[in-house]
């Protein structure tokens, strides 16, 4: 092999992405089914085969649903990294980086009952006592739920 190619990536049939994953194949199916899941490409049996980004992204999916995110939040999680090519690191990260943005609106909305009982006293305590990278996260999720009037 040649220093400037990439190793060969291990391609997985859906009975071995399964043992793996610890998923059963039926699931799999259903996840492929949902385009949560894309084979990497097709056997000459014509089986579709798996990668090890597959793997990652089915431990995600399991991850997030523990989370108690629906298929369908999940799978509009991926959307956007569907149509990205490119670094598996870099879609991977991505990949976090909304989980946890989708973890933090999730808080948000959490807090937004109490937030809006605060007495516009209070709301000025709260927001002298936080840091202003704190202020400024909190204001850009509420902008993004559409309800920025805690500051």
């Amino acid at each position: 092999m040649r220093k400037d190619q990439p190793p060969a990536q291990r391609l997985y049939r859906i009975g071995e992405l399964s043992s793996l994953a610890g998923i059963s194949p039926r699931t799999i199916d259903y996840y492929t089914s949902l385009g949560l899941l894309l084979p990497a490409k097709r056997s000459t049996g014509n089986y579709r085969l798996y990668d090890d980004e597959t793997l990652s992204r089915l431990h995600r999916i399991e991850q997030l649903k523990a989370q108690k995110f629906s298929l369908e939040e999940i799978r509009e999680q991926f959307a956007p990294h569907n149509r990205v090519a490119g670094d598996e690191a870099v879609n991977r990260k991505l990949a976090d980086l909304q989980v946890h943005l989708a973890q933090l609106e999730r808080e948000v909305k959490e807090l937004e009952p109490v937030l809006e009982q605060l007495k516009p006293r209070q709301a000025k305590r709260l927001y002298r006592a936080i840091t202003p990278q704190t202020a400024a996260c909190v204001e850009a999720l509420l902008l993004l739920l559409g309800k920025s009037n805690f500051m």
